[in-house]
């Protein structure tokens, strides 16, 4: 049998995969007022349809749960409806999309919800967090009590009811990056005394309840979850970060998950230990988010050849909406421009023209 390639196609759940590159999610802040999806976003990943799996940017499954200003919702009747036009148009350009629910925990602001963000502990991130009124200091959380906790896990699989309502083929737990589910993982965001904090079987709780809410509504076969193991986003540090993982991977192989996808933030050996105890689909991201290198067609091939069974690629794509036909004909990719990644409209956005080839 001949060895996979990135154009080979993959099984994930009920679903044929085309090809195996992933595009990963990325807030792009270009949500109307209440959180609602638009036209402008339908036409963006319609755009990106080629990809055998798109990951949409992460989506609030609450009030409470958003981080950002100008990020969409999954929590109310308006905003699931509005998902409809974006999920429609990927399917008729023959795509297939998972919806990524995030919660910020810690990592929000009053003056962006206004409500008092929470986590694990009363310790704030680090670094200053987005609001309607530019960059301010992280505030410091209100700790969730014991019974609080459950709520929270429980909002991820009433969001990824919501995302079935509204026609996405699955959902992605966003468990990395110093938001809620990696809050609980870190042993220094996390310093509760109860059954979700201290030894790992504890800090790991969190996370399988979130993924358990999720498979519950809508099936393991359509429930992927992120994950950033060793990675400092917001000031999380993980201890003990393969033996947590490997833990945790253990608990979601129980659930049978669809897929669980893997940020390079941790070094080779601990990711390539963590293919070996993940039995799953894996999807690899070879490049740090926001780091500074760009994925490309080498990185994928090297970590095909790794065992990954699909490459996220992040930054590649939003420049490059032909991005699969770019990496099949080995064409030069076109350079994303990083002021517009959060500025709102459609520059930056709807505008990356896919290649022109000359006779």
């Amino acid at each position: 049998m001949s060895p996979a390639t990135l154009f080979t196609p993959h099984r994930l759940g009920g679903l044929t995969l085309p090809n195996r590159v992933v595009m990963a999610p990325m807030t792009r802040v270009r949500a109307a007022a209440g959180g609602l999806a638009t036209a402008s976003m339908a036409t963006y990943y319609a755009q990106r349809a080629t990809a055998g799996l798109i990951v949409s940017e992460g989506v609030q499954p609450s009030l409470l749960g958003q981080s950002n200003p100008g990020t969409p919702g999954l929590h109310t009747d308006e905003q699931t409806a509005s998902w409809r036009q974006v999920t429609d148009a990927v399917h008729a350009n023959g795509g297939r999309i998972f919806a990524q629910l995030m919660h910020g925990g810690r990592v929000s602001h009053p003056d962006t919800t206004g409500l008092v963000p929470v986590g694990p502990s009363a310790v704030p991130a680090e670094g200053s967090v987005f609001t309607p009124s530019g960059p301010q200091p992280a505030p410091v959380p209100r700790a969730l009590t014991t019974e609080e906790v459950p709520e929270q896990a429980a909002s991820y699989g009433q969001a990824a009811r919501r995302a079935a309502e509204a026609g996405f083929d699955g959902v992605e737990l966003h468990g990395a990056n110093g938001y809620l589910i990696s809050q609980f993982l870190s042993s220094n965001a996390n310093l509760r005394t109860d059954r979700y904090g201290g030894p790992i079987a504890h800090r790991i709780r969190f996370a399988v309840e979130a993924a358990e809410a999720a498979v519950d509504v809508i099936g393991a076969d359509r429930t992927g979850i992120r994950l950033s193991p060793g990675g400092t986003f917001w000031g999380v540090r993980d201890s003990e970060v393969p033996e947590l993982y490997a833990a945790l991977l253990a608990e979601l192989a129980r659930l049978g998950l669809a897929y669980v996808h893997l940020e390079a933030t941790a070094p080779e050996e601990v990711l390539l230990g963590l293919r070996r105890a993940w039995p799953g689909t894996l999807v690899v991201n070879p490049t740090v988010p926001m780091g500074a290198k760009v994925t490309g067609r080498d990185d994928a091939d090297r970590w095909l050849g790794l065992g990954a069974d699909l490459i996220g690629f992040g930054r590649a794509f939003l420049a490059n909406p032909d991005l699969v036909e770019r990496l099949r004909t080995g064409v030069p990719l076109a350079p994303h421009d990083e002021a517009t990644f959060y500025t709102g409209g459609d520059a930056g956005y709807l505008t990356y023209p896919s290649y022109a080839y000359t006779a």
